[in-house]
């Protein structure tokens, strides 16, 4: 049986209480490390300090299969790897609940994701770009960043940035370690789907 050790919200990691208005842009702390003792994932914290999101992987790292609960451990998106040849693509099932409270995954994808071929060197750093489907919708998103590091991007078609992670910062200023993020979504941004994606960027470097 699996022993579970929830870790506490430090000082340094509380966010400053804010409004949650729908109309607002909506500031997370993304914390690359499991609830679960010794095991593989990320948490997720909303501005009140709480669990918004969690994935706890208790197998090994860097999991072809990853599930994405809400803090009562209910799956939200379930995120497969598929490999086509050199395509290495991502996608991503959501769960709905029956009146039982049974989980039902949804038989079609919702989103893809799939990493691009061009890699564009800037100085000493590589920036890399991955798309995005929305398979519902069948918009596009595409996600900007520096490859092996902790900021990026995710844009809409017409440009306008739906959500972004940097390094977190204390109140002092202090810069955290590259595993404390501070991720900014945007007010007509789906929430639970740029949580997706952020777990999706994070488990190339990371131990999820």
């Amino acid at each position: 049986m699996a022993i579970t050790r929830i870790q506490p919200l430090s000082a340094h990691l509380q966010p400053c209480a804010a409004p949650s208005d729908p109309a607002e842009k909506q500031v997370y702390t993304v914390w690359m490390k499991s609830l679960v003792f010794n095991g593989h994932g990320c948490t997720i914290y909303g501005q009140d300090g709480r669990v918004a999101y969690r994935v706890d992987n208790y197998a090994c790292s860097r999991s072809r299969e990853v599930y994405v609960m809400d803090s009562d451990g209910k799956t939200l998106i379930k995120l497969l790897k598929k490999n086509f040849g050199v395509f290495k693509t991502w996608k991503g099932y959501s769960y709905r609940h029956g009146p039982a409270g049974l989980e039902q995954e949804n038989s079609k994808p919702w989103f893809s994701v799939q990493k691009a071929h061009r890699i564009l060197k800037k100085g000493r750093q590589y920036s890399s770009r991955a798309v995005v489907t929305v398979c519902m919708s069948g918009k596009v998103y595409k996600i900007d960043g520096v490859s092996h590091k902790s900021e990026y991007r995710i844009t809409a078609a017409d440009g306008e940035v739906v959500a972004e992670t940097k390094r977190k910062k204390t109140a002092s200023g202090v810069v955290l370690g590259e595993d404390v993020l501070s991720l900014t979504v945007g007010p007509a941004a789906d929430r639970l789907l740029v949580v997706g994606l952020v777990v999706l960027c994070g488990l190339p470097n990371r131990c999820i």
